[in-house]
């Protein structure tokens, strides 16, 4: 049972929440209806006042840093969390590039004409609030934001804690910003607690205050907010990415992918976490793959005969193929051909990004088609799977569910539509 302390802390949180909840909807409203020249107006102010507020951005995210090392994170998540004046500059431009999109709101999606004479319209229209429950990436805050609020939503942000000075700070800055384009502050609201009450309360839907909630983080995070969401959720999966070599690709090329797609940055969502070798080039391909990521200082563990390329390689088991490691660490595979390797991601994947390695257009359509995934490339770096480089400005996430948003979720993913009926007098008959 709660003490009385406890009680009167929870109490506050869920009162608190309820309160964001409210100011969160009434600025949905107003959002809703701004006209596109004041919301990429917004957008600008808001990436001008993150860059006049960078010293107290990298401030309070090295206190974050400095937080999180001394619980003995690893570097992969540290290099997540961890802003530099250049990575500062980089969210600021990301908002301004979102400004510069085609607005989205009001999309004439489909026209058409009964034979009653009705004419029906589909058009765009902003899902309304948006509650955002992410980790350790402060870039979030400034991402989930934007695209919210291009898109006519109003947003409420839960950082994790990590990341919660510094998610503050930029929060901030972006409210600043909607101020200084006269639109309601409250369409951004960054929860002001790291109290884990608030993300039950915002699973809750905060009184019919929130339209759909979008998790990013970890497979703990996901697993809860799907259990517990009582409004529609973005599911955003763990990226356990593939990288199949298939037996007609191109050595120097799959060698360049591969370590492009687990080195380039190692905790990302779209990093490489499965090597899979088709056996029909294993006794060309395989060593000169495996000592490459070795030489780039990637742990290796793999099957018997990936083991037997070299005595760094240690075992894979059954939990290694099931593994997002966001780390500097691969499983490797040989498999016999596509059939088998399509099955093992079939069995083991994320549904999140998969790639295929080949100069066989034939088997590479058949990978396209038949894996499963939000994202499936062709000879190109699982790297790509990022909503900026789909020219989407920034992305909230990568959604790995069927309904309604899947891939990159950016401004377009964030409206849903309603139908106009125009006629002339009709009646039923």
């Amino acid at each position: 049972m709660m003490n009385a302390a406890a009680r009167i802390e929870a109490d506050d949180v869920a009162t608190l929440m309820r309160r964001i909840g409210a100011n969160a909807r009434a600025a949905a409203r107003q959002i809703a209806l701004a006209d596109p020249a004041v919301k990429n107006a917004a957008l600008h102010a808001m990436a001008q006042s993150i860059r006049a507020h960078a010293a107290d951005i990298l401030s309070a995210n090295s206190d974050d840093v400095a937080e999180a090392r001394g619980r003995q994170q690893i570097e992969s998540f540290i290099d997540r969390l961890t802003l530099t004046p250049e990575r500062v500059e980089s969210i600021a431009a990301a908002v301004e590039a979102i400004a510069e999109l085609p607005d989205p709101v009001g999309r004439l999606l489909a026209r058409f004409e009964r034979p009653n004479g009705l004419l029906i319209e589909r058009v765009a229209t902003p899902l309304g609030v948006i509650g955002v429950i992410f980790e350790s990436r402060p870039n979030v805050t400034a991402d989930a934001g934007a695209l919210c609020v291009k898109a006519g939503n109003a947003a409420i942000l839960r950082a994790g804690s990590d990341s919660f000075r510094t998610s503050s700070v930029i929060a901030d800055a972006m409210r600043e910003g909607l101020g200084w384009a006269g639109l309601p502050q409250d369409a951004i609201c960054l929860v002001p607690t790291r109290d884990r009450a608030a993300v039950g309360a915002m699973l809750s839907g905060l009184d019919n205050a929130i339209d759909v909630i979008v998790p990013r983080g970890g497979k703990s995070l996901v697993a809860r907010v799907q259990s517990e969401a009582r409004v529609p959720v973005f599911a955003h999966l763990e990226g356990l990415c593939h990288v199949f070599v298939h037996g007609s690709a191109d050595l120097a090329m799959a060698r360049n992918i591969v370590l492009n797609a687990k080195m380039r940055r190692t905790g990302v969502c779209g990093s490489a976490e499965t090597l899979l070798i088709d056996r029909a080039v294993a006794h060309t391909h395989l060593v000169p793959l495996v000592e490459s990521l070795l030489a780039a200082g990637c742990a290796v563990r793999g099957d018997n005969m990936v083991q037997a390329v070299d005595s760094r390689v240690t075992p894979a088991s059954d939990e290694d193929w099931r593994t997002e490691y966001l780390d500097a660490i691969i499983a490797v595979r040989v498999v016999d051909g596509l059939d088998e390797a399509i099955a093992h991601i079939e069995t083991y994947g994320s549904h999140h990004t998969d790639c295929i390695v080949a100069t066989d257009e034939a088997a590479a359509e058949r990978f396209l088609a038949e894996v499963d995934s939000a994202i499936v490339l062709h000879n190109a770096s699982t790297q790509f799977a990022d909503g900026g480089e789909f020219g989407f400005g920034a992305e909230i996430g990568i959604a790995t569910g069927r309904m309604h948003a899947r891939g990159p979720v950016g401004v377009e993913q964030l409206t849903s539509f309603k139908y106009r009926i125009h006629g002339s007098g009709q009646t039923r008959p």
